[in-house]
């Protein structure tokens, strides 16, 4: 097999395959445009750096398992962004406004608290975040493990506390 070389080669590729390559994270990712472009571009940059490894061929599968890669990064950082910055204000603030909750209810919710914290830190972490209302395809791109991980580690850690309310 012939490697991928000469910058005048990915020039080549670049009108042939850039289209489909935009298709594919566009199909595969729920990512605004911004994103699939950086990613693609990037994806491009790094084919230029390493066009030697690359084989004649397979660079398609490579560019879009680099550009996936990349996309996949930048979507973790910009829900991180979104998270930090927190929602919007809204208009009526007195109709959202939190009650505090009567002394039975802020004990009960203390004894819960403590039972969470008696988890294991990675344990406690996803349900925190599943407290806050974060789905686990959420969860999963703004830690970084896979969807079932998360199902995973939110099953075992209600069993423990339904243990601790057995005791």
């Amino acid at each position: 097999m012939t490697r991928t070389t000469g910058d005048g080669r990915v020039h080549e590729l670049y009108s042939d395959l850039q289209p489909q390559l935009v298709r594919i994270l566009t199909s595969n990712l729920k990512a605004p445009e911004w994103i699939v472009d950086d990613a693609c571009q990037t994806a491009w940059s790094s084919l230029l750096e390493h066009r030697e490894t690359v084989f004649s061929g397979g660079e398609l599968g490579w560019l879009s398992t680099t550009a996936t890669r990349v996309a996949l990064r930048l979507l973790r950082g910009e829900q991180l962004a979104d998270s930090l910055e927190g929602p919007p204000p809204p208009a009526d603030l007195e109709a959202l406004r939190v009650r505090e909750p009567g002394p039975a209810r802020s004990f009960e919710l203390r004894e819960r608290l403590a039972e969470v914290k008696r988890l294991p830190v990675r344990q406690q972490r996803l349900v925190m975040l599943h407290g806050f209302g974060y789905e686990y395809d959420e969860i999963a791109a703004a830690t970084g493990e896979t969807r079932r991980a998360i199902a995973r580690q939110l099953m075992r850690a209600r069993r423990q506390l339904r243990l601790a309310d057995e005791l």
